[in-house]
Formats: C-alpha cells, structure tokens, sequence
C-alpha cells in the first residue's frame, strides 16, 4: 500500500476509534462493504470481570468480537461461562431492562449473557454488527440436552430475529438457495455491514478441554458441521444459528484436516493465532479472494510484539492495519478500553 493510502486508512481508524463511544453520526464509509470486506476488532474472553465490570460495558466499547468460553454442566442443563473447569464466573446480570445492565447479581448462565446482549440491542437500534465467538470448553453433550440443537434453541429463545444465521448467508437475493455456505461465500454473498446493522453472527470453536480430553473424539467444529449439513438435508437449516469455525492457523486449505468430505463446504470461517498467519509460510489472501471470515487472535503477538493489554493508540492502530492488509476480518487482543480502539473497522486487504 503507498504511503498516502496508508496514511489515510489509519486516519479513518482512528477517528471511528475515537467515535466509538460518540452518538449515532452520519453512516461510515465502511457500512457499505460486505462483512467480508472489513476488519474489525475483538476483545478476549470478553466476559471476564476483571476487563469488563458488567457486560454492557464490553458492548459499549464499539468493539465488534466478544468472547465467551461455555462449559455444559450436565448436572443443571445448562450452559455455564466460566473460564475454569469449576464454577461460574462472568460479567452477566440477571436484567429485564436496559437500566438494569449494571446492576444486580453477576455470574449468570449463558443463557442470561444472551439477554443481556438482546436488552442492550434493542436500546442500541441499528448498532455495529457483533460477532460472538464462543468456545464450548468441554464441547456438547446431546445427552443432557446441551447438543447442537440445544444450543440452536437457546440461542434462537433468547435474540430471535436478531441472529445472522448459516440461512442468511446462503439465501440468494432472489429467494433461492446456494448448495452450501462455500457456495455462498465464493459468490460473495455475505450482507453489508450496514445491511447487518443490530445484527448478530455466532462463531462456535471447539474447546482447549475438549481438545485435550482422549475420551472425546468428536471435537465441536465436526460435530456442529455435521448439524449444519443434516439440517440443510432435512429442509431445516433455517434452525441453526451459528458458523462452526476451524481452528488453528495452517498452511493450505485447513479443511483437508475433516476426513467427511461433505462437512468441509459448511466451514467459511476460519480462527487461529495472528503470528502464525504472519509467519510468512501461509498466503491469507486465500481467505480474502474465497470471501471467508478470517479472525487473527493474540494480534498484540505479532512481531515486534506490542503491549497485551495496553499498547499506545498509534502502536494498536499500526497493528490493526498490519493485519488488515493481511486480510484479517477480525483482530481480536485483549486490548483495554483505554487504547480507544475497539470500535475502530477498516477496509480489509
């Protein structure tokens, strides 16, 4: 990118960093890109109490990635955000109304975190696009009703019409349907940012536990790709909520790793560390050109490694860009609100 450009894009950052927080303005110049066109920013395990006190502060940063880690508690049936094996501890409070978002007990059941995110929407009408990544720690457990339907229920319950679902992206203008979200994706017919105003798009990924547990061989991303190429058989794909990604950083199509050929062309969003997507062995433009969603996590890594939680507004602006011309579609870090970043989006590559 010449030096003019650069210059301008990182001007245009930082004024929608510093508006983050500032009334409704006049529409972005980005709103008119499709999702895929733009990167936006994310905060890790957004629900942590100690980066947010109340998760309504989380989304009046303006940032447009917030995290939740969920482990299913198969003695309540439900689902319980914690980052912990044990317990339950997270920035959600039991609220009815918008008044309510600060006040109250916290350390609510997932369930409860969607209320939230519906009850601050609707005080927030025509709000940014929000992206949920949530990480099932230990995966499902279609047994005790915390399976993919499950989740797609609860999810559906709790924000309705509010969600951006699998559906969405594969149904054409017209009405009819592309065979598969690769099929959508490569016809590029993800929404605008502006078209997905007060809009919500739900990014699952398989858990660190689960991953690890011997005792589990069928790991989230497989099992809700499986879901979404059932119910798109079945005529139901109008049920699911949310995009499995797959995770970690590789060369290549990282789709190969499913030995189910006919999961594959469900996956369009991909997740992995920023610095290994920067290590110069993998082509992201891949991602760009296929319009996929690609979210580069620990962005504060990336040599020459910046501040994890408060690097200068100049040092967090330069990075956002460095991935954005590397075709990110979200940088998420565990930035604070003092950086004045967290609402900043940008044209992508």
């Amino acid at each position: 990118m010449h030096l003019k450009s650069s210059i301008a894009v990182v001007g245009a950052a930082l004024a929608l960093a510093l508006g983050a927080n500032a009334p409704a303005a006049a529409a972005a110049p980005t709103d008119a890109l499709r999702l895929t066109g733009t990167t936006a920013v994310g905060v890790h395990n957004t629900y942590e109490k100690a980066k947010f006190p109340y998760l309504a502060d989380a989304l009046d940063t303006g940032a447009n990635l917030l995290e939740f880690d969920i482990w299913v508690d198969t003695a309540t049936r439900r689902w319980r955000v914690n980052h912990e094996l044990f317990g339950t501890s997270n920035n959600c409070t039991a609220a009815t109304t918008a008044a309510q978002l600060r006040t109250g007990a916290r350390d609510q059941q997932f369930g409860v975190c969607l209320d939230d995110i519906r009850i601050w929407s609707d005080a927030h009408p025509g709000h940014r696009p929000l992206h949920l990544k949530i990480e099932l720690k230990a995966g499902f457990d279609s047994r005790y009703a915390l399976g993919p339907r499950d989740f797609d229920t609860l999810v559906a319950s709790r924000l309705g019409s509010k969600v951006y679902r699998p559906i969405d992206l594969a149904t054409k203008p017209d009405g009819s349907r592309f065979a598969t979200l690769e099929d959508a994706a490569l016809g590029d017919n993800w929404a605008t940012r502006a078209a997905l105003a007060g809009k919500v798009l739900i990014e699952i990924i398989p858990g660190t536990f689960e991953r690890g547990n011997p005792f589990d061989s069928l790991d989230t991303d497989v099992e809700y790709g499986r879901h979404l190429r059932d119910l798109n058989a079945a005529g139901q794909l109008a049920t699911a909520q949310a995009f499995p990604a797959v995770l970690d950083a590789a060369t290549g199509d990282p789709r190969t790793r499913y030995s189910e050929t006919n999961i594959r062309p469900w996956f369009v969003v991909f997740d992995g560390s920023a610095s290994t997507y920067m290590n110069g062995s993998i082509t992201t433009a891949w991602y760009d050109t296929r319009h996929y969603l690609l979210v580069m996590t620990d962005a504060s890594a990336v040599a020459p490694a910046i501040d994890p939680v408060n690097p200068t507004q100049a040092q967090a602006l330069a990075r956002i860009n460095l991935l954005a011309l590397n075709h990110a579609t979200v940088v998420s870090a565990d930035w604070s609100v003092a950086t004045g970043v967290l609402g900043t989006v940008v044209a992508r590559g």
